[in-house]
């Protein structure tokens, strides 16, 4: 008799994760017309504001829906965090490659979601680090912050709203980098407190 598919087999292919699968397939798009913008005019600057708020869109949706609806696999798990990464370092770098953008602040944001990367790694033999209020908020600002800096018009106010939702998100950057930290430790300890699974009762 045939061995009948997994759950986890059928459920990879769902809705959530073509939208993250969507959103992988956009960013080299938004880049490709993000850096061609810088000489062929700010009609594709737009067109690359677009495709970015597409992709922010299911980046907000595709997580919250696979909870809801119970489509939550191990594929989303992992393909979801790496497609918001992907989106968000590459207008970061593409901006900051077109001078739009200070190269410390491209660096800090990457270089905190390597380091939180790495901990929820180093944290996961005490099990999974959820994803905090700030986490989402810190999400939210920087889609927010990096979509009012693709926009190619200037003006004292939209510069300023530029500046306070990117220095807004930097600093939630660094607080939920702190906070994974906390969080990652507290798994770790948790775990060598347990006796061992094979120790006799």
């Amino acid at each position: 008799m045939s061995a009948e598919p997994t759950t986890t087999q059928v459920r990879s292919v769902n809705v959530p994760n073509a939208l993250t699968v969507f959103r992988i397939v956009l960013v080299p798009v938004f880049l490709y017309l993000l850096i061609v913008s810088d000489t062929q005019g700010t009609a594709l600057r737009y067109w690359a504001l677009a495709v970015f708020v597409v992709a922010a869109i299911t980046d907000l949706i595709d997580g919250d829906y696979a909870r809801r609806t119970g489509q939550v696999t191990p594929f989303g798990q992992v393909a979801d965090p790496i497609a918001d990464k992907a989106l968000i370092g590459a207008a970061l770098i593409g901006l900051s490659w077109l001078g739009d953008l200070p190269w410390w602040v491209t660096a800090v944001i990457l270089a905190r979601e390597l380091a939180v990367t790495v901990l929820r790694w180093w944290a996961r033999a005490g099990g999974v680090i959820p994803a905090s209020r700030g986490g989402k908020l810190k999400t939210v600002l920087q889609l927010f912050a990096v979509g009012f800096y693709l926009l190619p018009v200037d003006g004292s106010v939209l510069d300023a709203i530029r500046v306070v939702l990117m220095a807004a998100a930097v600093v939630v950057t660094l607080v939920t980098a702190v906070d994974y930290l906390f969080r990652a430790v507290r798994l770790r300890r948790v775990k060598a407190d347990l006796p061992p699974t094979d120790a006799p009762a």
